[in-house]
């Protein structure tokens, strides 16, 4: 798996919020997920783009009918966007690769996204990377933490969507 040692588990996918985001598509057993359906189920959708400081919940309710939140929108964004590189050089995610507790039965899921959603999450991870202290996630991590996920956030756009001006 391409992401596994080069992003996963280096500021990326190693929070609650990415096991809730890997929990949340095993759940969903399917092999093709659109990236609009996860930003819509977790709420994002209803920020228009602006993930500093969200002042609304973000939760999904899952299929036993319990509400369950993440904590930092940015946190999402940038884990969505290693499963969807993954996807554009592997063509698909093993979900359980990147936690062994799903289920073996687990199918491997293709996150597919129209270029608006592409779009999205390449301003996103720009304004993160400009500006990574305005976001609320600066209150749990040290600012040399914020800077250090800024630069692998950007060597992560950089792949997924190349240069920007």
């Amino acid at each position: 798996m391409y992401i596994a040692n080069k992003y996963w588990n280096h500021y990326i996918g190693d929070t609650d919020d990415s096991l809730t985001l890997i929990e949340y598509l095993a759940e969903k057993e399917k092999e093709e997920i659109p990236a609009g359906e996860i930003l819509s189920d977790f709420g994002l959708n209803k920020l228009h783009g602006d993930f500093k400081k969200p002042d609304i919940p973000l939760t999904y309710t899952d299929s036993e009918g319990m509400e369950i939140a993440i904590y930092y929108a940015i946190e999402l964004i940038t884990d969505l966007a290693a499963l969807l590189l993954e996807c554009k050089i592997n063509k698909n995610v093993d979900l359980r690769e990147l936690f062994q507790e799903i289920e073996a039965s687990t199918p491997k899921i293709q996150i597919t996204a129209t270029p608006e959603e592409h779009n999205l999450i390449n301003k996103t991870l720009i304004d993160f990377t400009s500006a990574p202290l305005a976001y609320d996630l600066s209150e749990m991590c040290s600012e040399e933490e914020m800077l250090e996920m800024a630069a692998l956030c950007e060597d992560l756009r950089k792949e997924l969507y190349g240069k920007h001006e």
